[in-house]
């Protein structure tokens, strides 16, 4: 499933046998957002957070809620079980994913001929026992002032890694619709942003010949490396002096454009503090 700028999602992704995780397909193009004209389809299935969840907007109560000012219909997210209540009707679950909780409610089917309770679950949702993780598809509603999501699915994470994986989903949905989409280093690219590599615009290639993006590094930064990078060395690296030397830069400057590097793990220091390599991954 491909969300445009960049990026798709992988085994983790919140389809859930419906094929759709994140946004079903068709519902974004790949395009630049503009909260100006988007109008979702029904069949948006958008991942968050709980907090996203409660801080959700609803312009008038007869409206679809918005989450970035943008119109969301089904929902889906993850969360520990911290309570399960068994009512005629219904099975309300409290679920808390660390940035908040909310109640989740499953209407239980009346023509089911039998039910299996045990283990605080039913015959359709298996495994869900409390302090146990589980995701939830469903919709976000408000009864009284007070929300919770009606869940047309939910069912126990069989692995902790979906959880992480949701966390960083929602994350990119999020900045991609406050921020705009990935780009690659050095500019738009001529499909919107989308990326051949992890980080860069090159065929996917680790190296450093461009092909790893500094999209947080200084200009600063860009010409220690550079100089690192262009000036004849042993295999020793330049020392901070000669590097301050070659770009008439202040050693204060140079330091404070090693440290970027250093953090981004480009140059490594060698046979001291104030030598520096580039770090050819």
């Amino acid at each position: 499933m491909d969300y445009g700028g960049g990026y798709s999602t992988t085994s983790y992704g919140a389809q859930g046998g419906a094929g759709g995780g994140g946004f079903m397909a068709g519902s974004q193009g790949g395009s630049q957002p503009n909260k100006g004209n988007i109008s979702q389809s029904k069949d948006t299935l958008r991942p968050c957070t709980i907090k996203q969840v409660l801080d959700a907007t609803q312009p008038h109560p007869d409206a679809e809620f918005k989450i970035d000012d943008i119109e969301v219909q089904q929902i889906t997210f993850v969360g520990q079980i911290r309570n399960i209540s068994t009512q005629t009707t219904n099975i309300t679950y409290k679920l808390d994913d660390g940035t908040g909780t909310v109640e989740v409610k499953q209407w239980i089917d009346s023509e089911a001929s039998t039910m299996d309770l045990g283990g605080g679950g039913s015959k359709n949702s298996p495994g869900l026992v409390e302090d146990g993780w589980a995701r939830v598809w469903g919709r976000l509603k408000a009864f009284n002032n007070r929300r919770h999501v009606g869940a047309h699915v939910i069912r126990p994470v069989a692995d902790k890694m979906e959880i992480t994986y949701h966390l960083l989903e929602a994350t990119y949905v999020h900045l991609y619709f406050t921020r705009g989409p990935l780009e690659p280093s050095g500019g738009k690219g001529a499909n919107g942003g989308q990326m051949d590599g992890q980080y860069g615009g090159d065929g996917g290639e680790m190296g450093m010949g461009g092909a790893r993006g500094m999209p947080s590094v200084s200009p600063n930064a860009r010409r220690v490396l550079q100089c690192l990078k262009e000036t004849p060395q042993n295999n020793e690296g330049l020392n901070v002096q000669h590097v301050a030397a070659s770009l008439r830069m202040p050693m204060t400057e140079v330091m404070k454009a090693g440290d970027e590097l250093l953090t981004q793990s480009l140059i490594f220091t060698t046979v001291d503090d104030s030598t520096w390599a580039v770090l050819d991954l």
